[in-house]
């Protein structure tokens, strides 16, 4: 129970990786704040929750857990995710900006051709989101002179050539999530508080079970090119934020660490 009597918010928490990193912060002790922009997404992917809502699988860990639906694109859904937070707990010891993705047609996705429509919204919802929580978050953490951010970058940009060139908008979006953790611990490190960085690899969650046939991706081709052999899973990226938030990484803050399974090996 390292994180006992703290408080986490995990962004994109309804379903995925983002439910598995509600689980183990719940699991270590803390009360979580579930955000997403629908806390009832894991229906569109056939996920298969324990309760009738992640709010719920956490209570019968015995944690205090509530859910806030908002789009964290728009700064006032932000506001209002930390606002409510601080009503129900008075404090906020952990942000985890795991919220974000890669929707965006892969066909059109390269350098060369994406659209504008795709390259805002990729920025916004990779880029913005985290910004948004991370900014309305630090004034209460620097308050209480202590605070872990953790915020979710890709495999694709640490290395361009793993997508093949496509994926271009959500690669730039998430490397500048990634310059943007170095930036912020550098900035509220005199503040007690850490700042740091997870770019998940290949990852076999319920969305990408269901969407990798049709969008071409996570093939048993690209699983034989990975130095482990297999794509990673929800608990690969939630052993990792464990190491993150709790006092095992307490000297590491401004770091990116790749979960990808040896995929990228080139420094970060």
């Amino acid at each position: 129970m390292k994180l006992r009597g703290q408080v986490a918010i995990v962004t994109g928490a309804a379903r995925g990786i983002g439910r598995a990193y509600a689980h183990r912060l719940a699991q270590l002790g803390a009360d979580v704040v579930i955000a997403d922009l629908n806390l009832a997404s894991a229906k569109e992917f056939d996920e298969e929750l324990t309760a009738a809502t992640v709010m719920d699988e956490i209570r019968a860990m015995g944690r205090r857990s509530i859910g806030v639906q908002g789009d964290l694109t728009q700064r006032a859904a932000a506001k209002e995710l930390v606002a409510r937070t601080l009503d129900e707990f008075g404090r906020i010891d952990i942000l985890v900006n795991n919220a974000g993705g890669a929707f965006s047609p892969v066909e059109r996705s390269t350098a060369a051709l994406m659209p504008d429509e795709d390259i805002a919204a990729m920025h916004d919802v990779n880029y913005m989101t985290t910004l948004h929580c991370c900014q309305e978050a630090a004034p209460s953490m620097r308050e209480r002179k202590f605070g872990v951010m953790v915020n979710v970058g890709t495999m694709v940009a640490l290395d361009a050539s793993k997508a093949g060139g496509r994926l271009a908008g959500y690669a730039i979006a998430k490397a500048a999530v990634i310059q943007y953790t170095r930036l912020l611990a550098t900035e509220l490190g005199p503040d007690g508080i850490r700042v740091n960085c997870l770019s998940p690899g290949g990852m076999l969650t319920a969305r990408i079970r269901k969407q990798s046939e049709g969008r071409g991706m996570h093939t048993e081709k690209e699983a034989r090119r990975i130095p482990l052999r297999r794509f990673g899973t929800e608990e690969d990226c939630a052993n990792v934020l464990e190491f993150l938030v709790t006092p095992l990484s307490g000297y590491v803050t401004g770091q990116c660490i790749s979960v990808c399974g040896g995929a990228v090996l080139t420094p970060s």
